[in-house]
């Protein structure tokens, strides 16, 4: 085998019907896996490795089993240290610690949209693996959390890679048992591999210092979500700070968005339109193609998008709504709104920290 290879996460396991890798035959060109399915509550997790085809070179394909899937938690938390799947970008993570927010929903009344707070949703802090981010990139690209970064210039923003937010239902449990079965500078930082407990990683200091330093710039608090015409957009915003510009204050937030076609139609965002106010009381419009460069499909196959973006006033709160221009196969176009949401300052907590420290 050639020893470049390009890696691909696939889930062999789906709802009722779990597959099990019974055998592999090869031929001198393909590779056959033969599964069997059955019902019980776990299933083989496997990466498939692909060759990085050369003129002369046959295709060919290995599974490498790593891990064995756990039944999904209906109920309850997953705890520091569960391996896990994300079941809508694919990658390979390890969690860190739970958030706890609010869904707020609009909700269509006769008068008009009415935001509704709904139950406690759990979400959670996570690592990604390192060997999985170049394979997310093209439908996902929150996959690091950025900060103000902790000196004069008040624009100047770093981030962590390799660290994500992700919902409950998104999480697919596996157990593995390797040592380091995630890479990620942080994973040997924040975590120790310890057989006796279950799941067998529980965390370091570090991680604690960590996550009670950083505290007021990870927290997420309010998750906003609407649909329209099928297409779901949530929004989860994060307050990363004030700085000191030209004798102003300037607050700065991180929102964090999300598209899921719900639908079968296969659609394309073309536009966005932001409206942001200030509690300062100025009215900004912004308009613009695509979002972060892009103008993703959302189809079926690949249904979501996910990026994060930055927002800053000179105002201590403010409000942000808008919509997004999404196109049909047939050329037509529809807007899809985007929740309203605030953004909220923390008064007391000024100064971002310096890098992340421990």
């Amino acid at each position: 085998m050639s020893p470049m290879f390009r890696i691909q996460t696939c889930m062999l396991v789906y709802d009722i019907f779990y597959p099990i890798i019974t055998h592999i035959t090869h031929t001198h060109t393909h590779t056959h896996i033969h599964i069997h399915t059955h019902t019980h509550k776990q299933g083989f997790l496997c990466v498939m490795v692909l060759p990085v085809l050369g003129r002369n070179r046959p295709e060919g394909k290995i599974l490498e089993t790593v891990g064995v899937f756990e039944a999904v938690k209906q109920h309850g938390k997953y705890e520091t240290g569960q391996l896990f799947l994300h079941s809508v970008f694919g990658y390979r993570g390890i969690v860190l610690f739970p958030w706890h927010a609010r869904l707020c929903r609009l909700h269509q009344t006769a008068h008009g949209s009415k935001e509704v707070k709904g139950k406690t949703h759990t979400y959670y802090q996570v690592l990604i693996d390192t060997r999985d981010c170049p394979h997310i990139s093209q439908r996902s690209q929150t996959e690091a959390v950025t900060f103000l970064a902790n000196h004069d210039d008040s624009r100047a923003l770093y981030a962590i890679p390799g660290l994500d937010y992700v919902s409950h239902e998104d999480i697919l449990p596996y157990n593995s048992t390797e040592q380091a079965p995630i890479q990620h500078e942080l994973f040997e930082r924040f975590l120790m591999y310890n057989p006796a407990k279950s799941p067998p990683f529980t965390p370091r200091d570090t991680l604690k210092a960590w996550q009670e330093k950083n505290h007021p710039w990870l927290e997420l608090s309010d998750v906003h979500r609407e649909t329209t015409e099928n297409i779901r957009v949530t929004v989860i915003p994060f307050y990363m700070g004030m700085r000191e510009a030209q004798n102003s204050h300037v607050y700065w937030w991180r929102y964090c968005i999300r598209l899921e076609n719900m639908g079968s139609e296969v659609v394309q965002l073309r536009e966005r339109h932001w409206r942001i106010f200030s509690l300062s009381g100025t009215l900004e419009t912004v308009r613009g193609r695509g979002v972060v460069g892009r103008e993703p499909v959302l189809s079926k196959e690949q249904p979501a998008f996910q990026y994060s973006s930055h927002v800053s006033l000179q105002a201590p709160s403010g409000h942000m709504w808008g919509t997004f221009r999404i196109e049909r196969t047939d050329g037509s176009h529809f807007d899809v709104r985007i929740p309203p949401f605030s953004l909220e300052s923390n008064k007391d907590d000024k100064a971002p920290p310096a890098g992340y420290t421990f």
